[in-house]
């Protein structure tokens, strides 16, 4: 479908939503819908409340003494990440500051439409960390793994629920209700529970609803899956300069392409994929590669501005890596549950103050190298280094007040994925520079 043919789709999406203006005693706040061949978000009131019981996804069970949610956005509201209309702060901007846990929200919703009318939800596309959907008591899905605690943990995707409708009737009357839980590891300032209000209405306008939801997500998230292939190719360039036996060692740029591709990778994996859970995400990102990656583009350096000393450098680096890892293991409450709230926060500070060091190693590589041989070659490579440097440390560049992401047409794109982006060009002529130097020596 072209642009036009999304944002004419969008255009069409109408509704009227009439909310009860006070809580009342019921099964669940309530929200009169009618619908034509229309989309509806379901904004609220919501009835919400912290803890876990089976009872409360039954439409009978009384929820009048919960607290009363509004999932309504302000003007032009998006996530700060990929861009994601409609979206609204979590709860621990709304009374539950640092909870982390198991959470409902229930609603009933009486929907007019005409008779026959298929009917559909669309579940919400931003949720802190992830949710089942429940329909009049009945289990429709969702994208958590709930069977055991804590949940496996996926992300919540752009997604479909038919809602079951009468042939005959007119009006249609369902109590909705989310069973959302905020992992730790995704605890902070704006988290917990639906970010962007789910939204009810005829299959079809859903269905569209769906398709331009995931062109968002995919918009999002393209980058992220074009730099590992841009990556690659750059790495098999090198791999060249390896076999041709210059005398040069490009073993650890290999490693660091081939590490920072993965890196890259994952966040793909995560956030299209059904595949890789916020677990594996957490230890093969967090815990693996954001350390491997550091070590690897400094050694990969050090090699390509041709530093023999100081010799020890290598070895400290391994250090400062196997430190990393095993400091953010201690970290993270899938490895230690019960560690208290001091011991996270000292590993936080511990990891922090490694990552300082690796960003003065890094810059200090850079000065050398350009200090041993300061001719226009080696600074197109210290400007290469610098670029790679800025997605390293993006958290330290973030923290001194350097904007961290841009929204050029209502997408996300990250400071780093610019700076990918111009170092791999610089790349490929860099690397073409030192080939045609092998060639004229020879």
């Amino acid at each position: 479908m072209r642009w036009s043919g999304y944002l004419a789709s969008l255009c069409l999406l109408t509704a009227l939503v009439i909310p009860s203006g006070h809580a009342v005693a019921g099964p669940a706040p309530g929200a009169n819908v009618v619908l034509g061949h229309s989309t509806v978000p379901l904004n609220g009131p919501w009835r919400f409340h912290v803890g876990d019981d089976d009872r409360w996804s039954s439409p009978d069970f009384d929820d009048s003494g919960w607290e009363t949610v509004d999932l309504t956005p302000a003007a032009g509201a998006h996530d700060g990440d990929v861009g994601l209309p409609g979206y609204v702060a979590g709860w621990s901007q709304r009374g539950h500051a640092h909870y982390t846990g198991y959470a409902w929200y229930r609603i009933k919703v009486t929907v007019d439409s005409d008779k026959g009318t298929a009917l559909a939800l669309a579940g919400p596309t931003l949720v802190d960390s992830t949710y089942q959907l429940y329909v009049n008591g009945k289990l429709a899905g969702g994208p958590g793994v709930f069977s055991q605690t804590p949940p496996t943990v996926f992300a919540a995707k752009p997604s479909v629920f038919a809602l079951p409708t009468s042939p005959t009737d007119q009006t249609q009357t369902y109590v909705i209700a989310f069973r959302v839980w905020l992992d730790p590891l995704e605890a902070g300032e704006e988290s917990g529970g639906m970010h962007v209000a789910p939204v009810i209405g005829a299959a079809d306008a859903i269905h569209q609803l769906h398709q331009t939801q995931w062109l968002q997500t995919f918009k999002g998230y393209v980058l992220d899956a074009v730099e590992p292939l841009a990556f690659a190719l750059p790495a098999i360039m090198v791999v060249g300069l390896i076999a041709s036996r210059t005398g040069d060692n490009y073993r650890w740029l290999v490693v660091a392409l081939i590490v920072l591709a993965l890196l890259r990778l994952n966040q793909v994996l995560f956030f299209w994929t059904p595949y890789l859970s916020l677990r594996g995400y957490d230890i093969a990102v967090t815990v693996l590669l954001r350390p491997l990656v550091l070590a690897a583009w400094t050694l990969a350096w050090r090699d390509w501005f041709r530093l023999d000393r100081p010799r020890w450098l290598g070895y400290a680096i391994g250090a400062l890596t196997v430190i990393y890892v095993a400091i953010a293991c201690l970290g993270r409450p899938w490895f230690a549950p019960e560690a208290t709230h001091g011991l996270k926060a000292m590993t936080s500070i511990v990891i922090q103050g490694l990552r300082l060091v690796f960003a003065a190693i890094y810059l200090g590589v850079i000065g050398l190298g350009v200090a041993r041989s300061p001719k226009p070659s080696t600074w197109l490579a210290a400007l290469a280094a610098i670029l790679v440097g800025i997605g390293l440390f993006a958290t330290e560049l973030s923290a001194l007040g350097i904007p961290g992401i841009w929204f050029p047409y209502g997408t996300g794109v990250s400071r780093s994925q610019y700076a990918y982006a111009i170092f791999i060009a610089m790349l490929f002529v860099m690397i073409l520079m030192r080939s045609a130097g092998y060639a004229r020596r020879k």
